[in-house]
């Protein structure tokens, strides 16, 4: 991916406002010759504040106006104008009798991509000793239809992991982990900041992302310091620039489809499947036989015609009955962005609609249940010129998301939505119709466990759960070069407020619902409401549901604070270049009545670069979390980072010349970062106070044999607490090369990476303590893990003479962890240990292919568990422990964990004369997943197609 840091816009920004004061300056040659030009783009779009000034002589000069157009009065005809603007390559014109110029400015890409965004500010690409990748927001756009930056972000940027949640309306930002897991207590999300301050990304539409910026190593993440062990997100958000207003309006719309589903045989082929089950295992269950069924009776469930036929043998595909061939998904955004010389703006607001794949059946109640999710966001940034050294800027940004979902699920349970797409999975194709033609939903008697998911969610309800999030962002920025020279002060305050509204919308809870069966045997159809129990009449629906308006969920209200001072330092001593930055911050977060978390930090930064050729930085953080005791709550993290520009040297000279190497940077860095993060809920009272011991009041003792309970109740110990609890420390190395070759066409870079973290947090119920103890355990740092790694990156980049550009982006990370230590039980064997496999290691039972024949099944290892159901044509479970028994100390590691240890990632594309076209692909390798389909499960006819099974003719 290529490494931008911010688009042409906030590159123009200070250039622009220089242009502008040269445009004031007195005019020197007044009486000299007029010349009038346009400056134009590549696209032959006007280029608004182009500077045009004399060559040598920068008092005379003047920059485009709104048209592109200028005037300019030189000495003579025979002076060169430069021609310049920001982010495009300068041109020399010379006059020689031309009074209309017509001058076209190029792209500069490399000079687009000098500024890379890092920690607390920002550095020259070239002086970067550390593991950033960056992004921009155009590329994100670019992958249409991706309405989450989160979901945008797959395969663009090396070293970062995405894996797809759910995928339900409302719920699409995936789970991103930065060059792999590193800890078992499921707190490895990287943190993310919005312009500064800590937010999730889908708090920002796509196209409002500048750029975005992935910080891996200790040099690049130590600034953090106890936020940073996972990694950082910077986004960074679009500004305006002074100039007329720019007006963007885009508009998507995506077809979206049922991804790929465990494949299951029809009715059909079920009946026919159980038949041979049957014959196979009659010795075992002779009962079994008055399961069998005759061809003739089989072939009901194929060439239907008639609806009885239809409802007496049912033949569903559960997974076309639940969801629909594909639904829509709608983003629509509209951005406006300019300024004048005192105050500069970004306008935007943006909508999205995304659709829902469940297909939802007439209920005959008036109302449509599913999902659905609709949010708008709006944002105002602003950028005040009070004095010609001191800015304000001021974000403004809100949004308000209505996720609209059954009222029985608002709170996205994962086993409820289970519930209503399990049919896809677990009802047999001949138990029911999911709807009658007489509108009744189908049921089957027989089996108490069987779910009609149709029903389930049709008949669900509806209610609105409405999310508004207001954030303010205020900074001041102060030059102060009247003290010295380079010295600069920032200042930020934030406040963010999310409110949540439930309970807006339909209850249909409880009300019951006409249920019918036809038995395939008899052709006799049961109802579940045979009479109405009220009036002893025939059983009809009732319309029994209420309303509700809704109320503010105050345990779901948010206020977070942040405040930041900061000081930054940069001077130029010939050929020596240094910087310092010194930060204070403090964060306060608060979520409904409970006590609001407190977060302090002391940063710093150090930056040494001779001749643009050797690079030297360290910088650390002081930090301070409430989740520890006063004598452990602050802690000192820090690294450093050297680089060597070998491409500046001299003995590099002819392959500079012969533009065979533009560029090749070597660098290194090592450090240790913290880390506090104790879960993925820092409100968890279990996990937040995990020093103290904590008190209980409630219960009574039993007195005597007859279980008399005593009058008085307790105060207990409900928790015991660690003191000596402390942060997590991560090791991190990182060695990388950066490269560019023949004059861009090749550029990538080479990184390998190992990170060691330690004093990973054991809870309590995780430890190895025996149960007489009497109570849970403290939790201890005992952990420790290694996660090794490499990432590679090779971009392609050519331009033809006809106007043809094709490019290339290439990316593969490969990562994997091992735990060396956990509180695993002393004389347990090493296969059943946590240490020495990877974090999440599957295990598995291990099966040496079928059973052929009696002999093999006389000879093999006895089941703790229906030894006596073993049959030829089971799976030979090996006894991998040698005990000769077959039971759950059986299971050993099998395959990989579940986090992929390879990602790659290709997109390739061209453009001509204005029109491009890409495509992508991205993959992941040596990763296990495991889905359970069990075939005939509670004597249903699911049958599964799993690939191969035992035949007594292939034995």
């Amino acid at each position: 991916m290529v490494m931008k840091n911010v688009t042409k816009q906030i590159q123009k920004i200070p250039y622009l406002i220089l242009l502008l004061l040269l445009s004031c300056l007195p005019t020197l040659a007044q009486n000299g010759v007029t010349v009038k030009g346009t400056v134009v783009d590549g696209n032959g779009e006007t280029v608004i504040g182009a500077s045009v000034v004399v060559k040598n002589n920068t008092s005379i000069g003047t920059i485009s106006d709104i048209d592109g157009n200028f005037t300019l009065t030189v000495p003579d005809d025979k002076v060169i104008l430069v021609v310049s603007f920001i982010g495009m390559k300068s041109q020399e014109v010379r006059i020689t009798g031309q009074k209309i110029l017509k001058v076209t400015l190029e792209d500069d890409s490399q000079q687009l991509e000098e500024v890379v965004v890092v920690g607390y500010g920002q550095q020259k690409k070239a002086s970067v000793v550390c593991a950033i990748t960056q992004t921009t927001g155009k590329v994100l756009e670019r992958a249409a239809g991706i309405s989450d930056i989160g979901a945008a972000l797959t395969g663009n940027l090396p070293g970062v992991v995405t894996t797809t949640g759910t995928g339900m309306p409302g719920a699409e930002e995936p789970k991103i982990t930065i060059r792999g897991a590193s800890s078992w207590n499921n707190n490895e999300d990287p943190l993310v900041l919005v312009d500064g301050i800590e937010r999730p990304m889908s708090s920002v539409d796509i196209s409002s992302v500048q750029s975005i910026s992935v910080l891996k190593d200790a040099s690049a993440t130590a600034v953090y310091g106890v936020k940073g062990a996972n990694g950082v997100i910077l986004v960074t958000t679009k500004r305006g620039a002074e100039g007329s207003a720019k007006i963007d309006v885009g508009f998507n719309a995506t077809l979206k489809a049922p991804s790929k589903l465990p494949n299951k045989y029809d009715s059909y082929d079920a009946l026919l499947f159980r038949n041979t089950a049957i014959e196979h295992e009659l010795a075992l269950r002779p009962d079994s036989w008055e399961y069998i069924r005759s061809q003739s009776f089989i072939n009901n469930y194929r060439n239907q015609t008639t609806v009885e036929q239809r409802e007496r043998y049912p033949n569903v595909d559960w997974q076309k009955a639940l969801f629909k061939d594909n639904t829509m998904s709608y983003n629509a955004n509209l951005n406006i962005s300019g300024g004048t010389k005192f105050v500069k703006y970004f306008a935007s607001a943006d909508y999205v609609h995304e659709g829902d794949l469940f297909r939802i059946y007439d209920n005959g109640r008036d109302y449509n249940s599913g999902y659905g999710y609709d949010r708008i966001n709006v944002r105002s940034n602003l950028d005040f010129n009070i004095t010609k050294t001191t800015v304000l800027k001021m974000n403004l940004a809100g949004s308000n998301a209505i996720r609209k979902a059954p009222w029985s699920n608002t709170g996205n349970s994962e086993w409820q939505i289970g519930q209503q797409w399990s049919g896809a999975y677990n009802i047999a194709p001949d138990v029911f119709l999911p709807q009658y033609s007489d509108g009744s939903w189908g049921m089957y008697p027989l089996v108490s466990n069987t779910t009609n998911s149709a029903e389930n969610i049709s008949l669900g309800g509806t209610m609105q759960l409405t999310t508004t999030r207001i954030n303010t962002d205020f900074t001041l920025e102060q030059d102060l070069k009247f003290i010295t020279k380079g010295l600069s002060a920032r200042a930020t305050v934030s406040w963010d407020n999310i409110f949540v509204e439930n309970n807006r919308g339909i209850n249909d809870l409880f009300n019951s619902a006409q249920r019918k069966w036809v038995d395939p045997d008899t052709g006799q159809v049961r109802y579940e409401q045979s009479y109405d129990t009220n009036n002893g009449f025939d059983w009809t629906q009732g319309v029994n549901w209420s309303t509700s308006p809704g109320a503010v969920d105050n345990s779901q209200t948010v206020r977070n604070l942040y405040y930041q001072a900061q000081l930054n330092w940069m001077r130029s001593f010939g050929k020596h270049d240094v910087t310092a930055m010194g930060l204070f911050s403090r964060q306060e977060n608060a979520r409904g009545s409970v006590m609001p978390t407190y977060r302090e930090d002391w940063a710093f930064r150090v930056t040494y670069n001779y001749a643009d050729r050797y690079f030297i930085e360290y910088n650390g953080a002081y930090n301070g979390s409430e989740k520890f005791s006063p004598e452990n709550r602050f802690a000192f993290f820090n690294s450093g980072a050297i680089g060597w520009m070998v491409s500046e040297e001299p003995f590099m000279k002819f392959f500079r010349e012969k533009k065979i190497i533009d560029m090749l940077k070597v660098r290194a860095s090592y450090g240790e970062i913290g880390s506090d993060q104790l879960g993925p809920d820092p409100f968890d009272s279990s996990r937040r106070w995990l020093y103290m011991n904590q008190w209980a009041y409630g219960g009574h003792t039993t007195m005597d044999l007859n279980h008399t309970e005593s009058i008085y109740t307790w105060y207990r110990e409900s928790a015991i607490g660690n003191q000596d609890i402390q942060w997590e420390v991560v090791k991190k190395l990182n060695i990388g090369v950066d490269y560019s070759l023949f004059e861009g066409v090749l550029a990538g870079s080479l990184e390998f990476f190992r990170d060691e973290r330690s004093n990973i947090f054991v809870y309590g119920g995780d430890r190895s303590i025996p149960s007489y103890f009497g109570g849970t355990p403290p939790s201890v740092n005992k952990g420790k893990i290694r996660t090794n790694g490499y990432e590679l990156e090779l971009r392609v980049n050519k331009t033809f003479g006809n106007d043809w550009r094709v490019w290339g982006n290439f990316s593969m990370t490969h990562t994997k962890n091992k735990v060396l230590v956990k509180d695993d039980q002393a004389m347990r064997p090493a296969y059943q240990k946590a240490a020495g496999f990877g974090v999440g290691q599957y295990t598995s039972y291990i099966d040496a292919g079928y059973i052929q024949n009696y002999d093999q099944l006389y000879g093999i290892p006895a089941h703790d568990a229906n030894d006596s159901q073993k049959l030829v044509g089971d799976y030979y479970i090996v006894d991998f422990n040698g005990d000769g028994v077959v039971d759950n100390k059986d299971q050993a590691p099998y395959g990989y964990t579940s986090q992929p240890e390879n990602t790659f990632n290709a997109t390739i594309g061209f453009e001509w004369k204005g029109f491009s076209a890409f495509a992508q692909f991205y993959g992941v390798n040596n990763v296990t997943r495991d889905v359970g389909l069990t075939s005939f499960g509670s004597k249903l006819n699911t049958v599964f197609d799993t690939g191969t099974w035992w035949s007594k003719k292939y034995s």
